[in-house]
């Protein structure tokens, strides 16, 4: 009624019926536009969302390699430290091997040396005592010649 007070030409039942068909014109269209915007804005983050997934799907997949590479380098690191530590094993196991040898010729020669020493002295002896003899047979001699 406010409103057949205002507008006067408005009172008849169609101008209202028609007044309210465009109200409810521009609430539907008001209500489409916020149902686009709604749609478009999912979509928009939709698609953010779908970036963002992959940007990390590929920084997932950076890391995974960056960290095989790691892994290899150090699996070489270890290797070649591993072949060192083996070829300097070797390298004193030679050493071992030819002191062995040494120490075993030493005491060869300590045993030929210790045999020869006891013969050198037997000889010695030997030559002692012929010489003795030889002054017992010299003093003897000039024994009876006196």
């Amino acid at each position: 009624m406010s409103e057949e007070k205002r507008d006067p030409g408005n009172d008849t039942p169609g101008a209202q019926v028609e007044a309210a068909e465009r109200r409810l014109q521009q609430a539907m269209d008001a209500v489409v536009a916020a149902e686009e915007r709604a749609t478009a804005e999912i979509r928009a983050l939709e698609v953010d969302l779908e970036k963002e997934r992959q940007a990390g799907a590929e920084a997932l997949e950076k890391l995974r390699r960056e960290h095989a590479a790691e892994l290899e380098r150090e699996r070489g690191a270890k290797d070649r430290a591993i072949a060192a530590a083996e070829s300097r094993l070797a390298e004193i196991e030679a050493q071992t091997d030819a002191a062995e040898k040494r120490v075993e010729e030493a005491e060869r020669r300590t045993t030929s040396a210790a045999g020869s020493s006891a013969d050198v002295e037997t000889r010695a002896r030997e030559a002692a005592a012929a010489w003795l003899r030889g002054q017992v047979e010299a003093i003897r001699r000039e024994a009876a010649q006196r």
